[in-house]
């Protein structure tokens, strides 16, 4: 089973949570950063490379000295005060009709290196040392990873009665996504989450911040090995996560597009696709991938739909029947002889949150040739791969909405 615990968070002052809390700090880049930023915005610690003009490259070490300055400042000037006691928090959603309640807590770092929090993706180790540092140098998780784990009633209960009351910060951001959040102070109920966790959910399922997750169990290993007073009760073998029920997060597509066709032409690339799929033209009228192993291709300015052929994939292997691997292997690596997705520049990836709009405008641009949709995966089929201990193809999970950072930190002591 999971273990959990409450802890004292560091939060924005009264009537600056809209202010202060920003994007994650790896969905803007860093003039994107720069322009959204004001005053209070938490992007001057997570991105302080956008406080220097010219911006600095973010392995910079001015930059990780402004993000410690900045982050004492922050302190200072009472944008962000240190609750009293350890709590629980509820941290609300709503991106449309769709609102997702999640538990905002303290996962423990061994349960990562056992397996008891259960990733999808690999991680990269230069991202990986990036966020380490982060952490290192601040002593805190400035921003929580984004977890799931398998509904439990009781939680879902406990959390249906906290949130009937007010929140203590509700905002809509930038985007029009709603975020509110609740302080779970009663220490009763601290006491029960505490033990309904730690009795009956046996998995934390990492949805979002793989690299910050890998992260945090590296700090809480390199603290316990540099303490020789080292109890394991520290804070620091603790890092901070909002842990959604599965049920209530949705997965939207991970889309691609490419620069060229390895030197074949438009007529030449379609015969070579109809050898693995049904290609149908759609014309100039944006076309939706409709069900799993169907694809929208966007050409020169027509949609074309791809559905691949029988025996094209493996239903029975969790990782053959996604359409990532479908295409990754069909389309990129056979017919344009892009193999390793992480590293090779000829593709690019683009969260389904900016729509089909966001393909043709890269390929009418003449930045890239081509673009492929594809249908959602599954929250089942992330679990299912997850607990099989496979590891899905790069860039294949978008969640949305993102989770907001600044409304609560944990500090390692």
């Amino acid at each position: 089973m999971v273990r959990v615990k409450p802890f004292a968070a560091l939060r924005p002052s009264v009537g600056i949570a809209a202010e202060l809390s920003s994007p994650p700090y790896d969905v803007l880049d860093s003039l994107e950063a720069k322009a959204l930023a004001g005053e209070k915005s938490l992007l001057h610690i997570t991105k302080p490379e956008i406080d220097f003009d010219p911006v600095l490259p973010d392995h910079d070490a001015r930059v990780y000295e402004k993000a410690v300055e900045n982050f004492r400042l922050w302190q200072e000037r009472g944008w962000l005060v240190q609750d009293t006691s350890p709590y629980y928090y509820v941290y609300a959603q709503t991106m449309g009709e769709r609102t997702q309640y999640g538990i905002v807590l303290c996962a423990h770092t061994d349960d990562y290196a056992s397996g008891i929090i259960k990733k999808h993706e690999l991680t990269r180790k230069d991202k990986e040392d990036d966020r380490m540092i982060h952490v290192k140098i601040q002593n805190a998780n400035i921003e929580p990873v984004f977890f799931a784990y398998r509904d439990d009633e009781e939680l879902n209960a406990i959390v249906a009665s906290v949130v009937s009351s007010a929140p203590v910060n509700g905002f809509t951001d930038e985007n029009g996504f709603g975020h509110r959040f609740w302080v779970i102070d009663d220490k009763a109920l601290i006491s029960r989450i505490t033990s309904i966790f730690t009795t009956r959910v046996d998995a934390f399922y990492v949805a979002d911040g793989h690299h910050r997750t890998a992260a945090a169990a590296r700090v809480g290993e390199w603290k316990r090995s540099s303490n020789p007073l080292h109890t394991g009760e520290e804070e620091y073998n603790y890092f901070m996560a909002v842990c959604f029920p599965a049920s209530q997060l949705k997965i939207m597509d991970y889309n691609r597009v490419v620069k060229d066709l390895a030197g074949l032409d438009d007529n030449a690339f379609l015969k070579a696709l109809s050898e693995n799929f049904t290609v149908e033209d759609k014309g100039e009228t944006e076309y939706v991938p409709s069900s799993l192993h169907n694809f929208s291709l966007y050409l020169s300015g027509r949609w074309y739909s791809l559905t691949a052929l029988p025996g094209r994939y493996d239903d029975n292997d969790p990782i053959g029947v996604l359409d990532v691997t479908v295409l990754s292997r069909l389309v990129l690596d056979r017919i344009l002889g892009i193999k390793d997705l992480r590293t090779d520049k000829r593709i690019d990836f683009v969260g389904g949150i900016r729509g089909l709009g966001e393909l043709k405008r890269r390929v009418d641009s003449g930045e890239m040739k081509a673009a492929f949709a594809l249908y959602p995966v599954s929250m089942n089929q992330l679990v299912d791969i997850a607990d099989s201990g496979s590891i899905m193809p790069p860039k294949t999970t978008w969640f949305e909405p993102k989770l907001r950072s600044g409304l609560a930190i944990h500090k390692l002591d």
